[in-house]
């Protein structure tokens, strides 16, 4: 029989004198708005803020390209191999708005191939900074490039960004789709549109 359990805690691992500066910083924004900092649903909001900001900005904590070297093998295989609809979630750093969507990445083996999370992961590490999505797409390019040095890689992100859907323009239904090439994907129209055609099918 499982016990009755007197409460909920939550163990969070934060640097905390981190997390502080930023509920410090904000506790002056939501005074900023006109808001009572002092009634009951805001009074934790500052310090849920600067650790959802911690979280959200983890990715400069990590080293992408030692995630594809963590799982690298020594394997003769040439053709392409993708791993497409990974979900992704950033912030835009002119608004600090979210942008959400897809990545849909593909690369041709050169002498090795890499474990299939580490992809997902590398996209992880570069979504969870401050970025624009041009940008985004070409660091996951070139992070697999230089690292696995393939025959080719292609990336291509989908993605809706709430600073335009939200604020400004207000198109709720815009998508953005970015690309980036190099190698074979670059130089040979017929690989890229067989990854083209790929990323579009869904299976049965």
């Amino acid at each position: 029989m499982s016990k009755i359990m007197a409460g909920y805690k939550k163990e969070d691992h934060y640097d905390m004198e981190m997390a502080e500066g930023l509920a410090k910083s904000y506790k002056s924004i939501l005074e900023g708005t006109g808001e009572d900092i002092e009634r009951e649903g805001l009074e934790k909001t500052p310090m849920r803020a600067a650790k959802a900001m911690m979280f959200l900005t983890n990715g400069y904590d990590q080293d992408p390209a030692a995630i594809l070297r963590s799982a690298m093998f020594a394997e003769e295989y040439h053709q392409m191999v993708i791993v497409k609809d990974i979900e992704l979630y950033s912030l835009c750093e002119h608004h600090l708005l979210p942008f959400f969507g897809k990545a849909h990445i593909a690369y041709i083996p050169n002498g090795h191939i890499v474990g299939l999370s580490k992809i997902p992961r590398v996209v992880d590490a570069f979504a969870r900074r401050l970025q624009v999505q041009e940008r985004l797409t070409t660091d996951i390019r070139d992070c697999i490039q230089e690292t696995l040095n393939p025959l080719g890689v292609a990336v291509v992100i989908e993605a809706r960004h709430l600073c335009m859907q939200m604020r400004g323009v207000e198109k709720q239904n815009s998508v953005t789709t970015s690309s980036a090439f190099t190698g074979e994907f670059m130089d040979n129209h017929k690989t890229r549109e067989e990854f083209i055609k790929l990323i579009g099918q869904k299976l049965s």
